[in-house]
């Protein structure tokens, strides 16, 4: 017998727009998902529903005895399902795509398993009465979510072909590094809210005690300060080496979109963490990482059909970036 979706491919091709549109949403779902549950933890509504899967012992759905905070935290599980339709119609599009293209169907698949697994892990932070460690955790494996959704609507609008590398060994591993530092960029800044003020709750919730806000803070930003420095020495790199257009413009994207985190970091710093604040910087975070994996796939070119073509010559011979001239 067939699976659903082999009769569904059987019955039906999609356009190459409706596949690109179909991961996109999944990609901008992982986003709303993201922002909405800070959103969730900004207006102190992580205990809204006090249990999971259920709302309350005695209720599936929010209640109006549970007030606004309740309605906060069950709209954020209900847009769970919205993000599941959206990761559905991709899995869906992909499997249909003639001819089947197998990469773009399994990373479909583990966008499936990883909204399935945060959406346990967001449970046991509810649970353990947001503990700031599960708290942290449901944080970065949606961020995870973000970087498959990502990848997966770079791959619909690729080819099969290649992948040609467009730089040399230089620009690939100063671009390694960026990614690595982005993580642990990403990480500090989980334990910054795990110390900080904004605990999701107006209970007494834990905090990380073994460190300070202040030092998580700056701890925080030397990251932050590297993953700036790193996009410039690429930058450079790039414009020194005679690098494509696509990494150079890429790469100053990034460095914009780092800046003005940058300075919403330090001015809710310097104004007492205030939600507004926060919830531009959540956002932003999410727009880092997403222009780190521009960055990251800019640096090979997939041809849609047949040999691996090579792209456009720049300058006076293509070669890969970083590579000695002959």
């Amino acid at each position: 017998m067939q699976n659903p979706l082999a009769l569904v491919a059987e019955r039906w091709t999609p356009t190459q727009q409706t596949v690109q549109r179909a991961t996109l949403s999944a990609l901008l779902m992982s986003i709303v998902i993201v922002v909405t549950g800070g959103a969730v933890r900004l207006t102190g509504s992580g205990l809204g529903c006090d249990t999971w899967p259920k709302c309350s012992d005695d209720s599936l759905l929010a209640t109006s005895e549970m007030g606004v905070h309740g309605a906060i935290e069950f709209g954020n599980r209900l847009l769970t399902y919205v993000l599941c339709a959206a990761v559905g119609w991709a899995i869906v599009a992909a499997r249909a795509t003639k001819p089947w293209r197998r990469e773009l169907t399994r990373l479909g698949w583990l966008q499936f398993w990883v909204v399935m697994g945060n959406a346990v892990l967001g449970g046991a932070a509810v649970l353990t009465e947001l503990n700031p460690y599960t708290v942290a955790a449901h944080f970065l494996l949606a961020t995870g979510l973000i970087t498959v959704t990502y990848l997966t609507w770079h791959r619909a609008r690729e080819g099969d072909g290649g992948p040609d590398m467009l730089v040399g060994v230089v620009v690939r591993r100063l671009t390694r590094a960026l990614v690595a530092l982005s993580v642990v960029l990403l990480a500090a800044g989980t334990v910054v809210t795990g110390t900080g003020p904004h605990a999701g709750d107006s209970s007494d919730v834990p905090r990380m005690g073994w460190i300070s806000w202040d030092n998580a803070a700056r701890v925080h930003s030397a990251a932050a300060w590297g993953v700036i420095a790193l996009t410039v020495a690429i930058w450079v790199a790039l414009k020194l080496l005679d690098g494509p257009p696509g990494p150079l413009s890429r790469t100053r994207d990034l460095f914009l979109v780092l800046m003005s985190q940058a300075v919403v970091g330090y001015a809710q710093y310097l104004t007492d963490v205030p939600e507004y604040l926060v919830m531009i910087h959540l956002l932003g975070s999410t727009l880092v990482w997403i222009a780190v994996l521009r960055v990251l796939v800019s640096l090979r070119h997939r041809p849609q059909t047949g040999p691996a073509v090579p792209p456009p010559a720049v300058g006076a011979e293509a070669r890969p970036v970083g590579s000695p001239a002959r």
